[in-house]
């Protein structure tokens, strides 16, 4: 096998060690924690009856909010890229605050809006709809910033001429900028669902942590933790990384596809 590139052996083995260090060593730490008690153990652990009400919720949850992110965030983007408003610069910006906000603070925010004591009378805390509220919340940038990019790209001049020759605003989205944004628009929304099924912060305090109701995996995954059931805990943090994974996986391979058909239609 022969090593190309400009960075040689040593930068591919430093890349390699450091990536092993950061994520090989505690996913396979994790992995051999979570069969301590042997294959038996580990599925008992991830079908346990409370278990499986946790992963449920989390799943439910995390496609409504990617299927909410891939309609909105892409309509920000939209706007952002094809529109011209004052303080653009500052909405811009603020998509990014997700990321940089530490979520717990996410969680105390939207239970001081959305609490017992509302300013808008709005209650969501403890329910479905404000687990929805906080995952769309840190989830958002990731449609936003993969299908700008391509709207950026977006040739106008082909879209005028559709317009042109008398197709409407809906049949020229339709049939010539929505095939263009569908990869990105399926590679944010199968982020923001890989990123929502991990999340704890923003979900802590509005999500009410009820069993079987908004209990989401990471927060039954610390209670075994508690409870002193590290090898449950384990276990479904396995079942989660594999969900993540899976997605991850599939996106790739979707990716690769869509680069393939590119690459013969040029």
């Amino acid at each position: 096998m022969r090593v190309t590139g400009s960075v040689g052996p040593l930068g591919i083995s430093t890349a390699v060690l450091w990536l092993s260090i950061i994520v090989l060593l505690p996913l396979a730490a994790l992995t051999f924690n979570s069969f301590s008690d042997g294959w038996s153990g580990f599925w008992t652990a991830v079908t346990a009856p409370a278990a499986l009400d946790a992963l449920r919720v989390t799943v439910f949850v995390s496609v409504i909010v990617a299927l909410l992110n891939v309609v909105m965030g892409t309509l920000i983007a939209w706007v952002l890229v094809r529109d011209d408003f004052p303080g653009k610069g500052i909405v811009n910006a603020l998509i990014d605050l997700p990321f940089a906000l530490p979520t717990i603070v996410a969680s105390i925010v939207l239970l001081s809006l959305y609490g017992p004591q509302s300013p808008i009378d709005i209650q969501l805390n403890a329910t479905k709809p404000g687990l929805v509220v906080a995952l769309a919340f840190v989830t958002l940038p990731f449609v936003v910033r993969a299908v700008q990019p391509v709207l950026i790209e977006v040739d106008q001049e082909v879209e005028q001429a559709a317009l042109s020759l008398g197709a409407n605003n809906l049949t020229t989205f339709r049939r010539i900028v929505l095939p263009t944004l569908v990869p990105a628009v399926l590679s944010g929304g199968g982020l923001a669902f890989a990123r929502a099924i991990g999340e704890f912060g923003s979900v802590v305090l509005i999500g009410g942590n009820i069993p079987r109701e908004t209990q989401v995996a990471s927060q039954y995954i610390q209670q075994q933790i508690e409870v002193d059931r590290p090898v449950s805990a384990a276990a479904v943090s396995v079942a989660l990384l594999t969900i993540a994974f899976a997605t991850l996986l599939v996106l790739r391979l979707f990716g690769q596809r869509a680069a393939r058909k590119e690459q013969d239609a040029q």
